[in-house]
């Protein structure tokens, strides 16, 4: 289960962290972590990474999270989230989630000049999750 020191402690640094670190080596595979820093082109490929966080939640919708919001919330993640539409970019959008929506956080580091084509896709301003809404098995069932 996530909570708030997950995202504002050290696990979600890690997680960035590692990220960058198997980029780089996926980049570098024949040079061992301890060169790096003794290689600038390995130290300027590292320090011109890009990093996109994707928080998934049970709905199935999911947002890129732009920056961690430092609110006094304890009980709700907050973070401003990077729009994906272009006409959304104007202003800046506050989420505020309960820790147990989150199902999952993906971490993707990527070289500028690696970006693929097809982006993970952000779902977080549609209508509704894709796909069929599970029914309610309390829901009483419709007579024929």
């Amino acid at each position: 289960m996530f909570n708030y020191d997950w995202f504002h402690g050290l696990a979600f640094q890690q997680q960035i962290e590692e990220a960058k670190a198997r980029c780089v080596h996926n980049q570098y595979p024949d040079v061992t972590p301890d060169k790096w820093e003794k290689r600038p082109d390995i130290v300027t490929f590292q320090s011109e990474l890009e990093i996109r966080t994707l928080l998934y939640l049970r709905d199935g919708f999911s947002y890129e999270i732009r920056a961690i919001a430092e609110v006094e919330s304890r009980s709700h993640l907050v973070f401003e989230c990077e729009p994906v539409e272009e006409r959304y970019k104007v202003g800046a959008f506050v989420i505020t989630v309960p820790f147990e929506e989150v199902a999952r956080v993906e971490v993707f580091a990527v070289h500028p000049t690696e970006k693929p084509d097809d982006m993970p896709q952000i779902t977080g301003f549609r209508q509704s999750p894709e796909g069929p809404v599970p029914a309610d098995p309390a829901a009483p069932k419709p007579s024929r």
